[in-house]
């Protein structure tokens, strides 16, 4: 059975990918940074239906926390297979309104916790000739927003990390894609009032925002062999809004 980590996946986009690649059969680690307990929850849902899970807590803005987690799920599962790089944070707010301190913090956990976990998880795929990352930005990182200048900075770096770390592991038999969300009913979002959630719905094509699972199975194609031949590729999953 293959080992999938899905970063940040105790709620949100990461959950439900969890639960979906569970249900596809993979063992799944559960990454959290604080919320043990939600953690837990996608964890026990997992177990519930059959499928094999465990939380493995760590900061993916530290490269050590990564290193020791990384080896944690190889003693817990075996060496991963599937790497999901969904965590994430957002600010709203102006540019030059933003601390240093906020800036970096989106920059590590946006940008370089998915290298860090990126590094880590090539190495064993290297040794077998195969493996698959997915990289999780943001409609965003395409078309960049006023007032998320950082975060869309950030996910458009993940959208040219994902295109160069294909060309250079791709001989190596691993896949690298990365799947870009446009509004999606998540924590993230939830700050919107309905009046700005309706006007949202009005601008997409499609006629209403996306749910986790409309990203989950995309990430779940992308992981499966039925994308043996795909890599260095960015999905659109955001209803046509762009």
């Amino acid at each position: 059975m293959k080992v999938a980590l899905v970063t940040g996946s105790s709620r949100g986009i990461g959950a439900a990918t969890a639960k979906m690649l569970a249900k596809a059969g993979y063992k799944v680690a559960v990454n959290y940074k604080s919320n043990d307990a939600a953690a837990e929850d996608v964890v026990k849902c997992i177990i519930g239906f059959g499928g094999e899970a465990k939380s493995f807590r760590a900061d993916i803005s530290s490269p050590e926390e990564v290193g020791q987690m990384f080896a944690d799920i190889a003693n817990a599962f075996g060496e991963v297979d599937v790497l999901v790089n969904n965590a994430g944070i957002s600010h709203i707010g102006l540019l030059q309104d933003m601390s240093d301190e906020e800036i970096l913090s989106l920059t590590q956990v946006n940008l370089l916790g998915a290298i860090y976990c990126s590094k880590e998880a090539i190495k064993p795929m290297i040794a077998k000739k195969e493996g698959v990352i997915i990289n999780i930005s943001s409609m965003w990182g395409e078309v960049g927003a006023s007032c998320e200048v950082v975060y869309s900075a950030c996910k458009a770096g993940l959208i040219g990390f994902t295109k160069a770390l294909a060309k250079e592991v791709g001989p190596s038999g691993i896949r690298v894609n990365c799947v870009s969300p446009g509004v999606i009913n998540t924590d993230m979002n939830r700050e919107l009032n309905d009046e700005a959630i309706d006007a949202l719905c009005q601008e997409t094509p499609l006629l209403r925002i996306g749910t986790p699972e409309d990203v989950a199975r995309t990430v779940a194609f992308l992981a499966s062999d039925e994308a043996d031949f795909v890599t260095g590729q960015i999905f659109s999953v955001n209803g046509g809004i762009i």
